[in-house]
C-alpha cells in the first residue's frame, strides 16, 4: 500500500512517454516536399549557380530538419564559395543525423583540412578506415592531402648574400 503512489506515478510517466513516441515520424521518413526542394537546389548547383541553390537547400532544411541530404548538399555548396567554415558546421549536422555517413565525413574531413583544422580532419579519417570495408580511395586520398597539409613549408634562402658593412654611419640630413 505505501508504493501505490509511487507506482502509479511510475506508470503514469511511461504512458505519457510511450504515447508520446507514437506520434513522431521514423528518423528516415523525410517530408516529400523538402525531398523536392533539395532536388531543384541540386539542380540550380549543376546548373552553376550556387547562391540559388543554397536558398532552396535552405527551404528544404526549413521544411524537415531531419533531411540530412540536404545537409550535405548545402555544405558542398558553400565549400564551393570558399566558406570552409560553414561546410564544416553543415556536415556536422548531417553527421548528428546519422553519425556513421561516409559522405559526410569525407565532405567535413576535406573542408577541415583546407580550413588547416588537420587534427580534427585526421580523427575523421580515422573514423572513415574503421567504416571502411572495401577499396577506400577516399581514405587514402584524405590521408595524403593531410600529411601534405600539415608539412611545414620550407623557407628558401635568398641567393643574394647579404654582407653587412662596417663603416661611418650616414649623415643625418637638416629639415
Amino acid at each position: 500500500m505505501r508504493f501505490s503512489p509511487a507506482a502509479i506515478a511510475l506508470s503514469l510517466t511511461l504512458a505519457m512517454i510511450s504515447s508520446a513516441s507514437i506520434g513522431n515520424r521514423a528518423d528516415d521518413d523525410i517530408d516529400a516536399q523538402s525531398v523536392a526542394l533539395t532536388q531543384s537546389g541540386n539542380e540550380a548547383m549543376r546548373a552553376g549557380n550556387a547562391e540559388a541553390a543554397i536558398g532552396w537547400y535552405e527551404t528544404a532544411l526549413a521544411v524537415d530538419p531531419r533531411n540530412r541530404a540536404a545537409y550535405i548538399a548545402m555544405a558542398g555548396a558553400v565549400k564551393s564559395q570558399g566558406l570552409h567554415g560553414k561546410a564544416i558546421r553543415f556536415y556536422k549536422e548531417a553527421l548528428e543525423i546519422e553519425p556513421n555517413d561516409q559522405i559526410a565525413l569525407v565532405g567535413q574531413a576535406e573542408a577541415m583540412i583546407a580550413k588547416g583544422a588537420i587534427e580534427p580532419a585526421r580523427k575523421n579519417i580515422a573514423r572513415l578506415k574503421m567504416l571502411c570495408r572495401s577499396d577506400c580511395v577516399a581514405v587514402d586520398r584524405l590521408t595524403l592531402a593531410a600529411t601534405k597539409a600539415s608539412e611545414k613549408p620550407v623557407l628558401q634562402a635568398s641567393a643574394v648574400e647579404i654582407k653587412p658593412t662596417v663603416g661611418v654611419a650616414p649623415e643625418a640630413q637638416p629639415n
